[in-house]
Formats: C-alpha cells, structure tokens, sequence
C-alpha cells in the first residue's frame, strides 16, 4: 500500500502591511534598532546644539529684552537684577536653550518619526513631512500663545500684590525660569494633538477610549496648569487649561481619522 506524504498545514499569508515592509526592505534586528536610534538621537542632539549656537548672539540678547516687554507693560521702569556672578549668564544661556529647542524642533520631530518609519507603508511616510512642519509650528504657535495671551494677565497679577506691599524687585534668574517655563510647556502642549494622533495609529488608544477620558483630561488640564503657572487667580488658570482641553479634543478628531489602520494591529499586542 502506497504511503501518503503528510499533509502539511496551510500557511497564512502574512498580512499585507508586512508583505509592503518585506518587500522595501524595513524589517530591521533589534541591534539595528538600537543603532538607529543612537544615530537619531545623536543627529536631534548635533540639531540642539546648531539651534543654540546659531541663538547666542545676537539672538538671545534680543529676545531676552523681547520677554521682558510683558513686565515692562505692567511695571513702570521694570528691570531685573542678578544677585550672584554666574546668575546673568546661566540665565542668558537658558534662553538660547529655549531658542535652540524652537529652531531644532522640526528635525527632532522628524528624526523621531524616521525612527518609526519601518512600520509604516510608503503611502503613510507621505504624511512625514507635513507633520514635521506642523509639529514646528505648533511649537512655536504655543510659545507665542504663552507671550501674547498667557504672560500678560499673569504677570498683572503677580506683580500687583493687594496693600501697596512694596516695589518688585525681581531675580533675573526667578524672572526668565518664570517666563521660559510657561512658553516651553505651553509649545510642548501644542504637540498634543499630534502625539495623541502617533498613539492612535501605533494602536495606543482609540478615540472612543480618549472620549470617554474627557473627565480625567480636564482635571489633568487644571493641575498641569496649577502646576506651571504660580498664579492662584482662576483667569490664569483657565487661560492654560483651556488650550489644553482644546488641543486634547483636536487629538481626538485626528486619532480618528488615523486609527483604522494601526501599525501594531491588535493581535500583535496581545
């Protein structure tokens, strides 16, 4: 009697978004990941460091008389004075900072996703470029919101205490770590719906999951604000929780529109 050869079991074919990254070549060791992300690291970093010495000068002396205009509205003849040597330069050089993570900001944020462009398909690195630039602009669009509608109503309250208790007469480091903290979480938080739009299509969350947070985030949004802003007044607070509220509700129409699709799919996480 004749043997039959075993039957062997049918093969699934992979997924089509494996077949599309097989067939360009993406699929990397872990060794290769970790030597990616050093080379993406070090070229964000090489970015930081052009941005800021491209600012020192005369950029920085520029703007640190531009950040001090919002004072000057409120206090007549304001000025600020340091109090110890090295005072006056960390503080001119925390400003380049500033500066140097505005100007570097689009190549990290495109370092970042050329990091994770092995998982996406050649139509999803079409949107590479476009979230680059509006990942810069949101940066800078919040730390202009921090100098235009944030810095103003604080610095009016803060500077005017109730009593006539005196004349302010303010650290020039207390002053620029005040005024340079707001505008960078405030440009940071202007990523958000970007980030929340990344953790949508890697297959984080879900609008629905994000929609039914919305409790969580507003009282998120209120600490965070309490968090970076001294001011107790509830004009100030408001003014930077209501961004914050906003942009996490922008985040969830864009997780929307890019969830259907994810990167990880679902059974990949499990």
């Amino acid at each position: 009697m004749a043997v039959q050869p075993p039957i062997e079991a049918p093969v699934a074919a992979a997924p089509a978004r494996d077949r599309d990254r097989e067939a360009e070549g993406k699929l990397l060791t872990i060794l290769e990941h970790l030597a990616e992300l050093r080379y993406r690291l070090m070229v964000s970093a090489g970015a930081l460091l052009a941005g800021v010495s491209v600012s020192i000068y005369p950029l920085t002396g520029w703007f640190i008389e531009f950040l001090k205009k919002p004072a000057k509205s409120e206090v007549d003849n304001f000025e600020t004075f340091f109090f110890d040597p090295l005072e006056g330069w960390t503080t001119y050089f925390r400003v380049s900072l500033l500066l140097g993570i505005a100007i570097a900001m689009p190549v990290i944020v495109y370092q970042f996703i050329a990091f994770v462009s092995p998982g996406l398909t050649k139509s999803e690195r079409r949107w590479m470029y476009p979230i680059v630039l509006g990942a810069g602009l949101a940066f800078v669009g919040g730390c202009a919101f921090a100098y235009y509608v944030e810095l103003p109503p604080a610095l009016g309250f803060l500077l005017d205490p109730p009593g006539n208790v005196g004349e302010p007469v303010i650290s020039v480091r207390k002053y620029f770590d005040f005024v340079t903290r707001l505008m960078l979480v405030t440009g940071l938080v202007f990523e958000l719906p970007l980030v929340v739009m990344g953790l949508a299509k890697i297959g984080v969350v879900r609008s629905r999951q994000l929609l039914g947070w919305w409790r969580y985030a507003i009282i998120l949004a209120f600490v965070v604000a309490a968090v970076v802003t001294p001011s107790v007044d509830p004009v100030t607070q408001s003014l930077v929780a209501g961004p914050i509220i906003v942009l996490y509700f922008m985040g969830i129409g864009l997780a929307r529109l890019v969830e259907g699709n994810p990167v990880i799919p679902a059974g990949a996480r499990d």
